[in-house]
């Protein structure tokens, strides 16, 4: 891996919860790097720590040690505002339930991220048209989360998170809470937007079928992150 290939770098991450009088150490020295036009999943048992470390590497949460970087930028020597600011402009999030403002269209959510950044609204409004024109959902612009399919929904949140162009997609059990075929639909839309747009992802996942679309598998185990061939994930899994 050459290091100018690499968008995001997780170095030496360490995290730790009190819960009452112990302390339990979930994430300990996770190193990950994602090199830019690649989708990466994260695979491993439940509570390994997965939403964790793609929350410390999406600079939504604070590692107890370790570094963050996102090309040059150091994001957690940024102060709480540089880095809100930081984080809405470069990272996009997919989460397992979408997210979505239930009293805003579909065309409203995608706009959000760049309302947000004061930018231009008649410039927003072409630009998510565009995106969710590219998503499959042109023609349910104007209808709000409720009125929309679960598939829809999560294709909406995944035009919201491209909205602002971003350096790296981060994805949480994207397709969790779809079913089977319209979470296969959802992983087309994920291998046709890094093929087509070349965007980076990085994907936490229990679907072995996800993962294994994915250029690269890494495995948390015990805290740590291990490189994983494809071919292995099945008995890594049992």
């Amino acid at each position: 891996m050459r290091e100018d290939d690499i968008v995001l770098e997780g170095i030496d991450i360490h995290k730790s919860f009190q819960t009452g009088a112990e302390t339990l150490h979930v994430l300990k020295g996770v190193d990950i790097g994602i090199r830019r036009g690649e989708i990466v999943s994260v695979v491993g048992a439940s509570g390994v720590g997965k939403s964790t470390l793609l929350h410390i590497l999406g600079a939504l949460d604070r590692p107890t040690k370790g570094k963050v970087r996102l090309d040059s930028t150091d994001v957690f020597a940024l102060s709480d505002k540089k880095l809100a600011h930081f984080r809405n402009k470069t990272i996009g999030f997919v989460f397992q339930f979408h997210h979505l403002l239930p009293e805003f269209s579909a065309l409203e959510n995608v706009m959000m991220p760049q309302l947000i950044a004061g930018e231009e609204k008649s410039l927003i409004k072409e630009k998510a048209e565009h995106i969710l024109s590219e998503v499959g959902l042109a023609d349910r612009a104007h209808h709000k989360p409720g009125e929309l399919s679960g598939g829809e929904q999560q294709r909406v949140a995944v035009a919201r998170a491209l909205i602002n162009e971003p350096q790296i997609v981060i994805a949480d059990e994207p397709s969790g809470n779809l079913d089977r075929a319209t979470g296969e639909e959802l992983h087309d839309l994920i291998s046709a937007l890094n093929q087509e747009k070349g965007q980076t992802f990085i994907i936490a996942t229990h679907n072995q079928l996800l993962a294994q679309r994915a250029h690269r598998i890494i495995t948390l185990v015990e805290g740590k992150a291990m490189p994983s061939s494809k071919e292995k994930l099945k008995a890594q899994e049992k």
